[in-house]
């Protein structure tokens, strides 16, 4: 498998242009969402985690009751590559938004 391309910022910009709520921080595609409870958080992160293993691109994130905070970045580039954008729309549908 071929090593992903890093984004140019144009690239980048035009990306984050078409994904609602997703924001550029340190680098990294970054959003937070709100579940109604844990347990609802919880699940939502377990179908993330199958849909990341499938693509063997794994987003840095974290958990605080019903919110999820998600960060992507793909190491291996250096940077942002269509990988990420590409989960990051999985893991809005996931979310529901």
């Amino acid at each position: 498998m071929a090593r992903p391309e890093k984004l140019s910022a144009g690239e980048i910009q035009e990306r984050l242009g078409k994904l609602a709520g997703w924001s550029l921080a340190g680098g990294k595609l970054r959003r937070e969402f709100a579940c109604k409870d844990f347990s609802e958080a919880f699940g939502k992160m377990a179908r993330v985690a199958l849909a990341a293993e499938s693509m063997n691109h794994h987003p840095d994130w974290s958990n605080c009751w019903n919110r999820v905070t998600v960060e992507l970045s793909t190491h291996s580039a250096g940077g942002l590559t269509e990988l990420d954008f590409t989960l990051a729309a999985k893991i809005s549908g996931i979310f529901g938004s």
